[in-house]
């Protein structure tokens, strides 16, 4: 009875050791769950980087969820103490506030020191205002001063035998970290003389952007006379929006840019009238540049992000997502055109991935989802 005893406890230990060999993990962050946790609404580019982030979080082996908070800074803050509170690996926040993220994800991380954290379009600063990190976050950015920049030079192309070029420029500086970024770049070409700034206007009613927008145009187009403004630079597409319907309504063929792009920028753009050019970045593969960030977080590989492109170790831990231009011309040149397939007619850059951080198991997991 003895012998029989032994011999079937040493097959049962065999058979755990086998059970436990077929389940070796393929990648490091198998089995954890990540968020997507964004401050405004849902969106047409928004929904392509949900997508992305979690077919990519799939692929790794993990799950994933996305929250919108609606506009809402407690509900983003709210969100994110529940995904804590409920076991959450990684989180993926989009757009919080400058005046606050620095203090409370500092705050978040202490109590729970297990959980890591990507944030994309959030500045990090102290009550002073100063910039400051936190160990382990890296902050993910749009090139914002390199999409300024494109703009700025295509405006220029457009009058190539003036010294400098009058601009009106639709900014808001001190309001999101973004368009302060935009606005280094913008302002690049001003101290060398190229561009002269007529004036500076922005919505007045930020809860109705479009419309407002519009009305602010309409009544800036009045001060000028013709040729007086040789373009119009935005540094948000929202605006731009309002701006394109008011040079519609007013008749007036002075061009105008924007950065970030939408259906509806690619609707107004395929028109062939003013709106001549955006600046952007992937949004599908946006998804899928912070979703590698955070798992490479989570397995505690940083050294695989210090590698990626456009990694600084000053001011902080933070990375910047190439910016890339797009054209009325190649919006005009295909039918259908939204952000979804938006490659079809756009540069190549638009779908280059060189810059994307990666390591030997993240390639071999990511290569099997095609």
């Amino acid at each position: 009875m003895r012998k029989t005893l032994v011999l079937l406890l040493s097959v049962l230990q065999a058979a755990v050791c086998l059970t436990g060999c077929s389940q070796t993990k393929s990648t490091p962050v198998e089995g954890k769950k990540v968020a997507y946790i964004m401050y405004m609404s849902s969106s047409s580019i928004f929904d392509l980087w949900v997508e992305s982030f979690t077919k990519t979080a799939e692929a790794l082996g993990m799950e994933a969820d996305a929250f919108f908070c609606n506009d809402s800074d407690e509900s983003l803050r709210s969100r994110i103490i529940r995904c804590a509170e409920d076991g959450y690996d990684g989180l993926l926040i989009s757009h919080g506030g400058a005046d606050y993220s620095w203090e409370f994800l500092t705050q978040v991380l202490a109590e729970y020191p297990n959980l890591k954290i990507a944030t994309f379009d959030t500045s990090f600063r102290d009550g002073n205002g100063k910039t400051q990190t936190i160990d382990g976050v890296v902050q993910l950015f749009q090139q914002d001063s390199g999409l300024a920049a494109v703009l700025v030079e295509e405006i220029l192309a457009m009058y190539p035998e003036k010294e400098r070029v009058n601009i009106l420029q639709v900014q808001e500086e001190n309001y999101i970290i973004a368009f302060d970024r935009r606005q280094i770049g913008y302002k690049l070409y001003e101290s060398v003389g190229k561009i002269r700034t007529l004036e500076q206007i922005a919505p007045s009613d930020h809860l109705s952007p479009v419309s407002s927008m519009e009305e602010v145009t309409k009544a800036t187009l009045e001060k000028y006379g013709e040729g007086e403004i040789d373009a119009i630079w935005c540094c948000y597409d929202a605006y731009a929006q309002g701006v394109y319907k008011a040079l519609r309504e007013a008749g007036s063929d002075i061009p105008m840019v924007s950065v970030d792009i939408c259906d509806e920028d690619i609707a107004f753009m395929a028109e062939g009238l003013n709106w001549k050019a955006s600046a952007t970045t992937n949004w599908t593969l946006n998804g899928e540049f912070a979703c590698r960030v955070l798992a490479l977080e989570m397995a505690g590989q940083y050294d695989d992000i210090r590698k990626a492109l456009s990694y600084y170790e000053s001011p902080g831990m933070w990375m910047e997502i190439p910016s890339v231009l797009v054209r009325q011309e190649e919006i005009m040149s295909g039918e259908n055109i939204t952000v979804r397939n938006l490659s079809e007619v756009a540069a190549d850059a638009y779908t280059d991935s060189s810059y994307m951080p990666t390591c030997d198991w993240m390639d071999a997991a990511l290569k099997k989802r095609k």
